[in-house]
């Protein structure tokens, strides 16, 4: 195996032009942590407003839990 060296500036280029390609060709995987965050911070929100308000009946809270931020593929 065989040693590369590579200065900052080629380094820095090497790993934007890696990041464009995953960004490019991937797009699926951050559209993914987008959908997770966007989920993740309404379940928080929910949380926070169940413990000001009343308990709420389970099969209305199923109903929002099963509700999808993801497209119907």
């Amino acid at each position: 195996m065989s040693t590369i060296t590579a200065d900052r500036e080629e380094l820095k280029k090497i790993i934007r032009e890696a990041c464009e390609d995953v960004l490019t060709d991937r797009s699926d995987l951050i559209e993914d942590a987008v959908i997770e965050a966007i989920e993740d911070i309404g379940m928080g929100r929910a949380i926070e407003e169940g413990k000001k308000k009343d308990y709420i009946d389970k099969e209305e809270f199923m109903k929002k839990l099963n509700v999808s931020l993801r497209p119907k593929k």
